[in-house]
């Protein structure tokens, strides 16, 4: 079946070149060249992906997926962006982009992280139907339990919010608790095979999961393995 893909880019020759290349690849395209409209377009028609520029006219990328994310967690967005910072990075990814790539870029690594996210999205809609069928599943360590259907995440009874980054990477932990997992296992599970970001990111990600669900608690749930990586557990 043809997918869609929505390129939310106001330079032209970019957003021209990308069609095209995407194209010859087998994909149906749609193009728009400012924030509104791509909003517009997302919410008008159905897409598979979302290639989404940051600086953008009338309303700028970060806004555009967050809007996005207020009505859908499904749809894979990637973000191009100038900025070559961690901390923009981040923030993209913190408020639901799946992925960012930094332009100037190699169509070929564009085409690994769009076949990376489409293959996460596919398994997340597959997984997503099992859970309906079945009966409610909750994961649990201690005092902290995640529910995969609801995304109800609480510590002690109390609900904490996460970003959808955030809850990934938490379920990934919980699926694998006890054990201790290599940084570049987490990237591969959480970010996907072919992310080609920076491997810190994951450490960053530890750092806001430790501080929503540790803060104020006596017992600590993400250990720090020291040259390996993590593991989530109850206190020995």
């Amino acid at each position: 079946m043809e997918q869609t893909i929505l390129i939310v880019e106001d330079e032209e020759k970019i957003a021209r070149l990308l069609q095209i290349e995407l194209e010859i690849e087998g994909y149906k395209v749609v193009c728009c060249n400012d924030g509104f409209a791509g909003l517009t377009t997302f919410r008008e028609q159905s897409f598979d992906l979302v290639l989404l520029d940051i600086m953008l006219p009338n309303m700028n990328g970060i806004e555009v997926l967050r809007r996005i994310r207020t009505n859908d967690q499904v749809t894979p967005v990637i973000l191009l962006t100038a900025k070559d910072t961690v901390e923009d990075k981040v923030t993209g990814l913190d408020d639901g982009a799946n992925d960012y790539i930094t332009k100037p870029f190699q169509i070929e690594e564009l085409f690994a992280r769009i076949r990376a996210v489409l293959r996460q999205s596919l398994a997340k809609k597959q997984g997503t139907v099992s859970v309906v069928e079945a009966d409610e599943v909750l994961l649990q360590v201690a005092d902290l339990t995640v529910n995969e259907k609801t995304r109800d995440v609480r510590r002690a009874n109390q609900i904490i919010e996460l970003t959808p980054r955030e809850f990934d990477l938490l379920v990934y932990l919980l699926k694998n608790k006890r054990q201790v997992l290599h940084r570049e296992q987490i990237l591969e599970a959480v970010w996907g095979f072919d992310y080609y970001g920076e491997t810190n990111i994951v450490d960053v990600y530890i750092r806001y999961l430790r501080k929503k669900i540790e803060q104020g608690q006596e017992m600590e749930l993400i250990h720090t393995v020291r040259g390996i990586g993590y593991v989530l557990k109850e206190a020995n």
